[in-house]
């Protein structure tokens, strides 16, 4: 289930990921940075070829075949400021997908795509559109997978994740892709467990 799939990581940039309320008052960059370090060495046993990493804030950028080994020099490069556009880095990720799908381009099992956030997208609306559209290019329900994975405590953005998680196919999405969890609920599982409940949930 988990080989044979590719993995796509989106990591949130904006301003707010400097704020420090993380254990040992670490700021929730460092935070994501040791996820993601964590995840792209997960998901490199599973997928050789690399992940592609999205960084966003306003706008983002785009790294292709990423091995752990490359992850500290993506977060050297980037610092946290800015909005947090999630709709339009979103929107590529999985308009990527559904072209490379079309061109019989992708993994048999599909794709995984885990976003590491702190919180508040700068629209909702759109956040959920992005996801719903997809979702009605789907053909299997495990074919395409959206993880939140939430950094730091922010309640709203908690309440608006589980939304994402719950409410979607209420609003007109084919399947329930999206999975939210958050940095401690990922304490107390491993990063296979977190990986298949994305495809699962």
């Amino acid at each position: 289930m988990l080989d044979n799939r590719d993995y796509t990581l989106i990591i949130d940039k904006s301003g707010s990921m400097a704020t420090p309320d993380q254990k040992g008052g670490r700021n929730r960059w460092v935070t994501a940075q040791e996820s993601t370090f964590a995840l792209a060495s997960k998901c490199e046993q599973l997928d050789p070829d690399g992940i592609t990493i999205y960084v966003f804030s306003g706008k983002f950028k785009r790294y292709e075949n990423v091995t752990s080994a490359k992850v500290a020099q993506i977060f050297q490069e980037n610092d946290p400021s800015g909005t947090t556009d999630l709709a339009g880095v979103l929107k590529h990720a999985t308009d990527d997908y559904f072209k490379r799908k079309a061109a019989k381009q992708t993994k048999p099992n599909g794709e995984t795509i885990l976003v590491v956030t702190d919180g508040e997208p700068d629209d909702r609306k759109a956040v959920m559109k992005v996801i719903i559209e997809a979702s009605r290019q789907m053909d299997r329900d495990e074919e395409l997978a959206i993880s939140f994975i939430q950094v730091g405590t922010d309640a709203q953005a908690t309440r608006f994740l589980k939304v994402l998680d719950d409410d979607l196919q209420g609003a007109g999405a084919k399947f329930d892709i999206c999975d939210t969890i958050t940095m401690e609920d990922m304490e107390d599982m491993s990063l296979s467990e977190v990986l298949l409940n994305a495809i699962k949930d």
